[in-house]
């Protein structure tokens, strides 16, 4: 017998007849002797309805009262999916977050999960009850709804895996794996058997959609064993058809690169002129921070009169005008020329545990993004990841070609 949790997202229960399916998934487990517990997000469309109302009402809402609202939908598919499971002759409940508990901190719409007490709900697993929970939600110290922020059900659902101690942690979605790189641009991407926590952790950090970047943190932290896969298909006759996220060790032979992620998230800041002197990247960079604005990708040029230099950087697309406007009422404190910002700029990632122990890996990227013409105009590297900042008008070209340039192309 195993432990399992299965999550679901809101295209998996987007309707009735998806969350019927849903529970046939389940009894699937369930015939097959495990212990269940199952998370699921609201039904597709229904949370950004409820943001909507909270905005209709006012735009600057009790960030606790919001929480009470937007975390109803997850509520109504638990509930919805227990009678599911109950018309086919499986015994299950519904728990909240506030009933397990899950216990969060008060940061109110982006709070983070502090510690969990499954005593109750595993007592009532090992008398064969599926335990269907309201993903995206936890109780505060002080009683209050607290939601962990957009993709925050996979975050519920890996901690409730750590905190059970579950063999496996399956995130069902709409795709049926972790791919090469985005399927919808490049046709010969190919979905992957096995991939590691680090590997994972940045693909979704630099725009993979598949999984949310704190359930990845997660796992690789409590080493859950994470499985995603599709909801709506499965691998005629494999009983792991999805993607494994696994502890390095698991992989006997490591891909050089084994994917490429893209964010077209990026808008690059550049201020001409800058006094090149100590302390001048605190002086730029803590009013961002101040102002909550998140810096990314970073050079600065060398200063060839040893006065002044030119800082080149990257913020999220929606936080521009606020970064600009923020620099601007700084200009008589640092004291540069101008300030140019472009929004039409695209980030590409290749990454892989590979690039540990393989030399190569960056010439073989400028060579290939070169011979299709296309401009580096920032670089940033860490262990297992290199990206690069383009036009964004380059970016499915430049996709395809790493994709091909580093042996990832299907047969």
């Amino acid at each position: 017998m195993a432990r399992i949790v299965l999550k679901f997202g809101g295209t998996s229960v987007g309707d009735i007849d998806r969350i019927k399916n849903v529970a046939r998934k389940v009894e699937q487990e369930v015939k097959a002797g495990h212990q269940v517990a199952v998370v699921v997000s609201a039904m597709s469309g229904v949370t950004n309805q409820l943001v909507k109302y909270c905005n209709e009402i006012d735009k600057l809402h009790d960030a606790r009262e919001y929480d009470a609202v937007v975390a109803s939908g997850e509520q109504v598919t638990s509930g919805l999916l227990a009678i599911a499971l109950q018309s086919i002759g499986i015994p299950a409940r519904s728990w909240a977050g506030w009933q397990i508990p899950i216990y969060a901190d008060d940061t109110h719409s982006k709070a983070r999960i502090v510690s969990i007490d499954t005593t109750q709900m595993e007592k009532s697993m090992q008398t064969g009850e599926v335990a269907v929970v309201a993903g995206f939600q936890g109780v505060t110290k002080d009683g209050r709804i607290a939601t962990l922020g957009r993709g925050g059900s996979d975050t519920s659902a890996v901690a409730l895996a750590a905190a059970v101690k579950a063999d496996r942690c399956d995130i069902y979605t709409d795709v049926d794996g972790v791919y090469t790189t985005d399927p919808r641009i490049v046709t010969k991407a190919r979905k992957l058997n096995k991939i590691t926590y680090e590997e994972m952790l940045e693909l979704a950090s630099q725009g993979a959609k598949v999984l949310q970047t704190r359930s990845v943190e997660m796992a690789m932290n409590h080493r859950v064993r994470v499985q995603v896969l599709s909801s709506f298909e499965a691998a005629a006759g494999s009983s792991l058809p999805g993607t494994l996220v696994v502890d390095e060790d698991e992989i006997v032979e490591k891909e050089v690169v084994s994917g490429i992620a893209y964010s077209r998230d990026e808008a690059k800041i550049t201020l001409v002129g800058v006094s090149d002197q100590p302390g001048v990247a605190a002086s730029i960079f803590g009013p961002l921070t101040d102002a909550a604005v998140n810096v990314d990708m970073i050079v600065q040029n060398v200063s060839e009169d040893g006065k002044s230099t030119d800082m080149t950087f990257t913020v999220g697309k929606a936080d521009i005008a606020r970064a600009v406007k923020v620099l601007e009422d700084e200009q008589a404190t640092l004291k540069y020329k101008r300030i140019a910002s472009d929004a039409n700029v695209v980030k590409v990632s290749v990454i892989g545990v590979g690039m540990r122990s393989h030399a190569g890996v960056a010439q073989r990227m400028f060579k290939a993004l070169a011979d299709k013409g296309i401009n580096i105009q920032v670089i940033s590297t860490s262990e297992i990841k290199i990206s690069v900042l383009i036009a964004e008008e380059y970016a499915e070209l430049a996709l395809r070609a790493l994709h091909t340039a580093y042996g990832l192309d299907a047969a």
